[in-house]
Parts: C-alpha cells; sequence; structure tokens
C-alpha cells in the first residue's frame, strides 16, 4: 500500500522543463512540498505557480558541488527534512561519429549526467542517514539507452549506463539505513529534448524515421506512485516507453 504523503519532502533536479517540471507539479498535487532546482530561474518561478503545495526554488548546476551543498542545505532549513530526490536533470550531446565528437562535448554530458546525479545523492544519503525517522529514497532519471544505444550516441548512452551503476550502488549501499533507489528507464517521452525523435530519429540500418512517442505525464505519474511506496520497498528499475517505439532490436 502506499505512504500518506502529504507534506513529504522531494527534490527535483532538472525541474525547469520536461519530465522534471511535469513531475514536480504531479508530486505537488499528489501533498508533496518540492524543492525545485535548475539553472533557468524564470522557468522554476513558472513551474513553482503550477504548484499546488509549498515548493522552494534554487536556482544552480547539478555539476557544480557548491551549488548541490546549498540546494540540500536550503532544502533542510525550510523543510527540515527530506524524503526523496529525483536525480532528473539530464543532457545530450549532438549525433556525431566517435572521431568527430570533441572531449568538452563529452565531458558536459559526463559532468551533468553523471557528476551531478553522484553530487545529488551523496548529499541525500547524508540527510537520510542522519534524520529522523531515517532513510529515504532516490529515483535516478536513466534512458533505454541505459540498456540499448542509438545510433552516435556514445555519451549520453555511457553515461547512463553509468547511472546504472551509482544506481544499483545506492541501493547496496542504503539498504541497511533504510535508503531504496530506483531507476527509471524512460522512452520517447513527448519532452523539448526528445521532440525531435517525432519528426524523424536515425535508426541503425541508417534511415531516418518518424517515432511512436508518448504523454510526459506517465512518466511523472509513474514517478508519483514509486515515490509514494514506503521505503521498505525497493523498486530497483522501472522501464516506461511508447509502445510503438523501436527499443527491442532498435529498429
Amino acid at each position: 500500500m502506499a505512504e500518506n504523503t502529504h507534506n513529504k519532502v522531494a527534490i527535483i533536479t532538472g525541474a525547469s522543463s520536461g519530465i522534471g517540471q511535469t513531475t514536480a507539479i504531479a508530486l505537488s498535487a499528489a501533498g508533496w512540498r518540492v524543492a525545485l532546482f535548475g539553472r533557468r530561474e524564470v522557468l522554476l518561478q513558472d513551474t513553482a505557480r503550477q504548484c499546488k503545495n509549498e515548493t522552494l526554488v534554487v536556482v544552480g548546476d547539478v555539476a557544480d558541488e557548491g551549488d548541490v551543498a546549498r540546494l540540500f542545505a536550503e532544502t533542510i532549513n525550510k523543510f527540515g527534512r527530506l524524503d526523496m530526490l529525483f536525480n532528473n536533470a539530464g543532457t545530450g550531446a549532438p549525433a556525431l561519429p566517435l572521431e568527430e565528437l570533441p572531449l568538452s562535448l563529452f565531458q558536459k554530458v559526463l559532468n551533468t549526467n553523471l557528476i551531478g546525479t553522484f553530487l545529488c545523492t551523496r548529499e541525500a544519503v547524508k540527510i537520510f542517514k542522519s534524520q529522523t525517522p531515517q532513510g529515504g529514497r532516490i529515483i535516478n532519471n536513466g534512458s533505454i539507452s541505459a540498456h540499448t544505444p542509438r545510433p552516435h550516441s556514445a555519451p549520453y548512452t555511457a553515461t547512463k549506463h553509468a547511472v546504472s551503476g551509482m544506481t544499483k550502488s545506492t541501493a547496496l549501499d542504503g539498504r541497511a539505513f533504510n535508503i531504496s533507489c530506483t531507476q527509471i528507464d524512460i522512452g520517447n517521452a513527448h519532452t523539448p529534448m526528445a521532440a525531435r525523435l517525432a519528426a524523424g530519429a536515425l535508426q541503425p540500418d541508417g534511415s531516418t524515421r518518424p517515432e511512436a512517442m508518448m504523454d510526459q505525464q506517465h512518466v511523472a505519474d509513474a514517478v508519483v506512485h514509486i515515490a509514494s511506496l514506503p521505503n521498505e520497498v525497493q523498486v530497483l528499475q522501472f522501464m516506461i516507453m511508447a509502445t510503438g517505439m523501436p527499443f527491442v532490436g532498435r529498429g
């Protein structure tokens, strides 16, 4: 059975748009108080206006250690505890052959998708271990690419595979402290980042074809459901995608 989530506290990274914004609104409607984190203050404030429950807006970069520490400190200062972290912030790189990929682009994706997940996870675990009652939940935004890549997607695919390792390690190391960790692997949610796939996506056979998409609200609803479970229940991996998406076999 789901727990009573009224007045529980969640941090959502990348909350200014897409899945982060939609999930923040859905969690707030379900009774959560939410801390919204991202780089674009105007868009974060727009998310906050659409939330029904109490919010906190913190502007910063998940790849910046100081910004992340400030996020968690301000959350505890305002709300007094933390029950869930949604490591949602992520980015990709242009679809380039490996031999044409600059190191700077690879590092940018690495810093956001993996380093950011690590920094936020580390701060959340500190709080989860020290608060009473002890424990909490972390949900990592993985990807279908954590299992099977698209063509010319090495930076994104490599980091999402690494997030799978972070998820499993967090679940294992958190077990004794009532800390659970989930990876939600999403395929073709209609977000600003993925909207181009509906127009045409490069397939492994070299063709470019439009792909089936799904409303991002379904992802938000899944996150709300997982977050509502007691920490004694571990959802290690959750995969959600558009039914018509070419995932099995990748086209």
